[in-house]
């Protein structure tokens, strides 16, 4: 017999906890769920490439905005400073991106792709797209309007209490 249901593969309802339940059904656990299958699933699509999420992330915002500081770039994706550190290191390490100090405050950092960085992103746009399909593809086209704007709007409702702010570029 299938122990599959709309949430996926369960145990058999008499042998499973009432606390493992309603651990089960927890936004935020299924929220932690979905965004491990969603990296999962980016990652499988961008295997050749050796791209993660957050490389791509960055890639596609320093792209937008050539330039732009390190700090507004961590802001821009919602990263702390030292996500973002991690994430630029290693980009730079590929020769993917370059830092210099911002041309109107030294002290501040500066993010710029370089033409690899550029040809990089370029090469990610087919297996990005193919991941985003892959990860909507369970559900109908209605489903997939709905839970974007349903995760829209529980994001912008309690921005406030995110653990690192997220303001996209141009934004104060």
């Amino acid at each position: 017999m299938d122990s599959r249901n709309a949430l996926g593969p369960v145990p058999p309802p008499a042998s499973m906890p009432a606390s493992l339940s309603r651990l089960y059904v927890r936004p935020g656990f299924l929220l932690r769920r979905a965004h491990q299958i969603s990296a999962a699933v980016f990652e499988d699509e961008c295997r050749d490439l050796a791209l993660t999420p957050a490389q791509f992330g960055v890639l596609t915002v320093v792209k937008a905005h050539p330039g732009l500081g390190q700090s507004s770039l961590a802001r821009a994706l919602g990263f702390d400073k030292v996500t973002v550190l991690r994430v630029l290191r290693g980009l730079e390490a590929r020769g993917l991106v370059a830092r210099a100090p911002a041309p109107d405050n030294k002290r501040n950092v500066s993010v710029a792709l370089t033409a690899e960085g550029t040809a990089m992103l370029a090469r990610a746009q087919k297996p990005a797209e193919k991941a985003y399909k892959r990860l909507l593809a369970p559900l109908d086209k209605a489903q997939q309007a709905q839970l974007v704007e349903l995760l829209q709007l529980l994001t912008g409702e309690l921005e406030e209490d995110a653990r690192a702010a997220f303001v996209p570029p141009g934004k104060k």
